[in-house]
């Protein structure tokens, strides 16, 4: 069995991080795909793991539609509900028990498991992260939505969006990536035609790449990459314009709860990693303090953000981003 690479909290650090004690579910159900991760969660035995923690655990299918499937054990009783998987499913599992008020309950057995780790979830331990069905702490978290879809880490336009739609992109995700972005920003490509209007008033028209994320991202310091909170009421935004916009800076990262993108046509975008097609206008907003989450009481309950705090090295909206970074 995995062990934590953490040192366990003290519950009054959790509770300081915003955690409270709960007690367990009497019906929670966990969702689990064996095939995200290369198969971590066959690997690390999660659905023998849950059904001895008393949780009912559910293997999908490849015809299996998550959602349905999801709203079907919430109709049938569960007050709890988990997912072993990677983001996207993360995502879809959370939209529900966000609509219903249940507790939500993330097992990191996807990829690269990135809401797992800003949520303070040990990335290391599979098996023990399960134990939030039964010694768990709970804190309320905000979600993010485009176009009333929810999303738990971000959405990426752009070099990326268009990159994502390629079949081969999980498997060589840089090369397709460097292959669209010679595609799209050479002399003959064409990028999708965003338009935005920043913090400062300055309209946005030839555009890179555009994240929008459930609350920001720091730019750089030792967590770059991470997200400090996910309680801000915030989303973060960030943008990178095409090399020849030359008479303004390249870039630039900024934080609101909402934010309206115009396009003349259906855009191409990732939706926590989750190759999706958004009809225009899209309406990104931030939903306040709506998931209620929970995880093992032994797991640090904050990202690498959180836990080493470098206030001025560590910048995470409304800056100008210089041609070095």
């Amino acid at each position: 069995m995995n062990r934590p690479r953490h040192p366990a909290p003290r519950l009054s650090t959790l509770i300081s991080r915003g955690w409270r004690p709960v007690e367990p579910p009497r019906r929670p159900v966990l969702f689990v795909n064996p095939r995200s991760g290369n198969g971590a969660a066959t690997r690390s035995g999660v659905v023998e793991q849950a059904r001895e923690r008393g949780v009912e655990a559910v293997t999908l299918g490849s015809g299996d539609d998550l959602r349905t499937r999801v709203l079907e054990v919430v109709a049938d009783g569960a007050d709890a509900l988990g997912m072993a998987g990677g983001d996207g499913s993360l995502a879809d599992v959370a939209a529900v028990a966000a609509a219903h008020g249940l507790p939500f309950v993330c097992i990191p057995a996807g990829t690269r498991n990135h809401f797992a780790m800003d949520l303070g979830v040990d990335r290391q331990d599979v098996p023990g992260a399960l134990d939030a069905f039964t010694d768990g702490v709970e804190r309320l978290i905000d979600v993010g939505e485009v176009n009333g879809r929810i999303f738990l880490n971000n959405v990426s336009l752009g070099i990326y969006g268009e990159a994502v739609q390629q079949a081969r992109y999980r498997d060589t995700k840089v090369r397709t990536l460097a292959e669209t972005a010679r595609r799209v920003l050479g002399p003959s490509g064409q990028m999708p035609a965003l338009r935005l209007v920043d913090d400062t008033g300055r309209e946005h028209a030839r555009l890179a790449v555009l994240l929008v994320s459930n609350n920001p991202y720091a730019l750089n310091g030792p967590g770059l990459g991470t997200r400090p909170t996910l309680a801000s009421g915030q989303l973060g935004i960030l943008v990178l314009d095409t090399p020849d916009e030359r008479q303004h800076p390249p870039g630039r990262a900024w934080s609101a709860p909402h934010l309206e993108v115009q396009a003349p046509t259906t855009v191409h975008a990732g939706t926590d990693g989750e190759a999706v097609e958004l009809v225009a206008p899209l309406e990104f907003a931030v939903r306040p303090a709506a998931l209620r989450v929970r995880i093992s009481v032994r797991h640090p309950g904050a990202s690498p953000a959180a836990r080493i705090p470098s206030p001025r090295s560590r910048r995470t909206a409304t800056q100008p981003l210089s041609p070095t970074e």
